[in-house]
């Protein structure tokens, strides 16, 4: 069997490829990364379903997705669906047409629904590989399109506590966020939506022991790129960037307050990303509120290893 492995993190928003190579002392190198935004969430929120034009974007990239596995000679394959797939009613139509698009690269491979446990222990593991270990305890943040994830640990003892909360960048814009820009009754409207998704996590995660906070997945790591003003998005630059809270809070606020055109137009915004970074922005400065009160936390340390990096090293 090849030592060759691929992750697939199917999301509310983006679906994403690792293709690494397995270490000797057990770590990955990467091969390939890619991520497109096939919004398989969309109107999940409203109507219980995953819409067939979903379904079929998610298709196609999957079936690309597949063509580099096969290429690379990947010999062991692991997808995973979080917050869309948990939710709709028509899942077993996705789960069909993975099935079918996996299996031409591995024999029985298929897509698996996680559960928020597991969605936040594999986030917690490829976030934390490259800090030290004095840096902890850590509160992982894997804040994603229908759900953000608290994961509270260290690097001996791992995952102590975990809770996914049913909110996301995708979920809060559909529900609160109709205007452009959004008129400042929606914005209070979705902080307060926020903050009541997430109280349940703040009381069952104790993140007043943590020592730093860890933000990973598409809208931190697009956050630090605006707030460093890159000219377009650079995950080397962006990987391990740390960010003082007083930052975090003026960038969320820049982009809560632009328009869809003035998002457009920054140099590191994905265009899947446009329509629901100002939601994504809402959920980040409730947390750095509540984490600043709780935690006396100051900054952010955002992280490109994720989910993704979790899945990969789960079946290496």
């Amino acid at each position: 069997m090849s030592d060759r492995v691929a992750a697939v993190d199917c999301g509310t928003n983006s679906i994403r490829l690792l293709i690494a190579d397995v270490l000797a002392d057990g770590g990955l190198a990467d091969v390939h990364r890619e991520m497109r935004i096939v919004r398989l969430g969309q109107g999940v929120d409203a109507t219980g379903s995953l819409a067939p034009e979903a379904i079929e974007r998610t298709r196609i990239a999957l079936v690309d997705y597949a063509a580099l596995m096969r290429e690379a000679g990947v010999g062991r394959v692991r997808m995973v669906a979080t917050s869309a797939t948990r939710d709709a009613a028509n899942r077993e139509e996705f789960f069909a047409m993975a099935r079918a698009v996996l299996g031409t690269v591995v024999a029985g491979a298929e897509a698996e629904v996680i559960t928020g446990d597991e969605e936040a222990r594999l986030s917690f593991r490829g976030a934390i590989g490259e800090l030290a270990s004095a840096a902890g305890p850590f509160v992982v943040v894997d804040l994603g399109g229908g759900s953000t994830e608290l994961v509270f640990g260290d690097s001996d003892a791992g995952v102590r506590a975990a809770f996914s909360a049913d909110v996301g960048c995708v979920r809060i814009t559909e529900r609160c966020l109709g205007g452009n820009p959004p008129t400042a009754e929606q914005v209070t409207a979705a902080r307060a939506f926020a903050a009541e998704r997430l109280a349940e996590a703040f009381a069952r995660v104790p993140v007043e022991r943590a020592h730093t906070w860890v933000g990973v997945a598409g809208t931190m790591t697009t956050l630090a790129a605006v707030a460093l003003n890159l000219p377009e998005y650079d995950s080397r630059k962006v990987h391990l960037t740390q960010l003082t809270l007083d930052q975090v809070r003026a960038v969320c606020d820049r982009l809560i307050a632009m328009d869809h055109d003035q998002r457009a137009a920054l140099g590191p915004m994905h265009p899947g990303r446009v329509d629901v970074i100002g939601g994504g922005a809402v959920i980040t400065e409730v947390l750095a509120e509540e984490l600043s009160r709780r935690a006396g936390i100051a900054h952010l340390v955002v992280s490109e290893h994720d989910i993704l990096d979790g899945i990969a090293l789960s079946i290496a």
